[in-house]
């Protein structure tokens, strides 16, 4: 596979330097200081190319390989008229990007949160901290600080029970952070969203249920896919994180039955997958290899981590990369094969970017300001410990 990390840009307290010491000869980025549905022009990702890739004499080259994320708005998610100017200025970035010679385009399709946790700094038992899921957490978000219409009956009487004591005993302080927490996860910014604006972002999506979601990615994707396969570009869609509806909105990218079905909706290989094993390890249902021996040809871009789901609680943290409910072994085994499956066909995309996903923060890094599941040397440890997982397993076939 292509060793990769994710870069946030010029203001990413882990630098480009940090990266190549690491081991990587790829950058994941995006664009973020542009607007959600906004064109990119080529004078911008151009900018941000030469930045990753400056020329020099003395250290070994950085390569733009993937674009994490060029979000899709929310018009086209809802489904309004406004949809189609939204997905021709997605098509126009596509072509931009393809232009600049980057061929790789994650995004993701899940209404208002991009991804969803209660707790950034979980202590692990070693003094390492990690992210957090707690079912009763995100209950006391939704049913007492949110007090979204009608959540009682997306919780079970014990679930709001303990909720509604918890919620009692917690400080003005503790209430407050678990509302930023929740809310970091809405795209587009790096700060937490402000709470007057969130239920009515939910309310837009009140008419809209699993089935008007899928047609709406559907439509989507077979107005992008096939521009994108003339173009060369990939486009890889994350599953949801964790795959699991919340706060009533439906989700569509979470299951193997999700992918089967967004494949047919446009059968071409642009229109492909980011395997999360994180995100879609979060449900002890998925079955990992099954689903890369399934959809190999159509997974371009890997995300490499793993979560421990708590006993007897819908609860799970991140986990140590090879120590979680991943069985990450024969997960890099069948990606390995993969790959050698696409040598063997004549392929010319036939390494897969990875990169290590959501380390964790520890040593100095306990110390520093750093963007949740991206410090550095929690990302280090774990692309060195796949590294060699990943190489133990290519000797050996």
């Amino acid at each position: 596979m292509i060793h990769t990390m994710r870069w946030f840009g010029p203001n990413d307290p882990v630098s480009l330097m940090d990266i190549r010491q690491a081991g990587c000869s790829g950058i994941v980025s995006a664009l973020h200081q542009i607007p959600v549905g906004a064109v990119w022009t080529i004078a911008d990702i151009e900018e941000r190319k030469q930045l990753i890739e400056e020329k020099n004499t003395l250290y070994s080259p950085l390569n733009w390989l993937v674009v994490e994320s060029l979000p899709v708005h929310e018009d086209i998610k809802k489904g309004l008229s406004s949809r189609d100017l939204f997905i021709e200025n997605y098509k126009t970035s596509l072509r931009n990007l393809s232009a600049c010679g980057i061929k790789t385009v994650c995004y993701n399709f899940m209404p208002v949160l991009d991804w969803s946790r209660t707790e950034l700094d979980y202590k692990m038992p070693e003094g390492s901290r990690t992210l957090r899921f707690v079912w009763v957490d995100f209950a006391i978000f939704d049913l007492f600080i949110l007090n979204r219409p009608n959540a009682e009956a997306d919780y079970e009487p014990e679930t709001r029970i303990a909720a509604e004591m918890k919620y009692k005993s917690m400080s003005s302080h503790q209430l407050s952070v678990l509302t930023n927490t929740v809310l970091l996860g809405l795209p587009g910014s790096e700060e937490a969203f402000d709470l007057s604006i969130f239920q009515s972002l939910l309310d837009q999506y009140a008419a809209i249920n699993d089935s008007q979601l899928r047609k709406n990615l559907y439509y989507f994707i077979s107005q992008v896919a096939p521009l994108a396969q003339e173009l060369g570009v990939k486009l890889c869609i994350h599953p949801d994180d964790p795959p699991r509806s919340l706060l009533g909105l439906p989700r569509v990218v979470s299951t193997a039955s999700d992918f089967e079905q967004l494949m047919q909706a446009c059968d071409v290989r642009a229109n492909g997958i980011t395997f999360c094993t994180g995100s879609l390890g979060v449900s002890e249902d998925n079955h990992l290899v099954e689903m890369i021996e399934r959809f190999g040809d159509r997974i371009h871009f890997v995300h490499l981590r793993t979560t421990k789901r708590e006993e007897g609680t819908r609860n799970f943290h991140e986990a140590p990369h090879l120590n979680g409910d991943v069985d990450m072994y024969e997960v890099v085994k069948a990606l390995v094969k993969e790959e050698k499956r696409r040598k063997e066909a004549g392929y010319t995309d036939l390494e897969l970017p990875m990169r290590p996903d959501h380390g964790f923060q520890m040593l100095d890094d306990l110390n520093k300001k750093t963007y949740p599941g991206y410090s550095a040397i929690g990302r280090l440890k774990a692309l060195a410990e796949l590294r060699g997982l990943e190489m133990g397993i290519t000797r050996s076939l």
